[in-house]
């Protein structure tokens, strides 16, 4: 993937900011899988990878109405409330993606710190955290307070302000245009990674450096 101007050398920021979903979690298909539950019981049309990396967006009301439920029949609350039910059932096993462990802990020999922020639920996102053993990678782990998914931007404040840091000395790493949104909320820059909840051609417009993997994120640490 190209870059889209010239960014500072990743080894020059004092803090990474992670996404969690789709940026060191591998949970593509399981999102879809889950989805695709719901969307069965109401005879609704299937997803497939294509098409979900098209339309996912944020706040994750907007993805729903895409994908055609009827608030005016069943709130969106409802229906987040039953798909939270359907991926948090153990029916799902997670994965991180396969470089992700190895990433973190180039990250933190070269003297980076390093925070999680997420979408997800504070409880669940911090119990996944846990599950996989990365905790000790993180100074601070912040997910939201509710399973709406609506905005991290007000979370990303929080952890932005308990790092005691300027905005230059950060960069946020995620796969979202959301996640985009949040970087230039907080003042700070942001890498995307084009192999998660969203396609490169949705990133690509965005005014921010672009890699197609961790992978290739790693090669920009050396």
């Amino acid at each position: 993937m190209g870059k889209n101007k010239q960014h500072k050398h990743i080894t020059d920021y004092k803090h990474i900011i992670w996404d969690w979903n789709g940026t060191l979690i591998d949970d593509v298909d399981i999102v879809i899988e889950a989805m695709n539950t719901l969307l069965k019981r109401r005879n609704l049309p299937l997803l497939d990878i294509d098409t979900y990396r098209d339309i996912f967006t944020f706040p994750v009301q907007d993805y729903y109405a895409r994908l055609g439920f009827d608030f005016a029949a069943e709130p969106f609350e409802k229906l987040a409330a039953e798909y939270i039910a359907e991926i948090t059932s153990g029916k799902y096993a997670y994965k991180m993606f396969s470089e992700a462990a190895c990433v973190l802990e180039k990250v933190r020999s070269l003297g980076i710190k390093q925070s999680v922020l997420s979408a997800s639920e504070q409880t669940h996102l911090q119990k996944m955290v846990d599950d996989f053993g990365v905790s000790a990678y993180f100074s601070a782990v912040s997910g939201l307070n509710n399973h709406y998914a609506r905005s991290k931007v007000e979370a990303g404040k929080q952890t932005l302000a308990s790092l005691n840091l300027k905005p230059d000395e950060i960069i946020l790493v995620g796969d979202t245009t959301h996640d985009f949104e949040v970087a230039s909320a907080l003042g700070c820059d942001c890498l995307l990674v084009a192999n998660g909840h969203q396609s490169y051609k949705r990133l690509k417009p965005l005014k921010t450096q672009i890699v197609g993997s961790l992978a290739e994120f790693s090669s920009l640490l050396t």
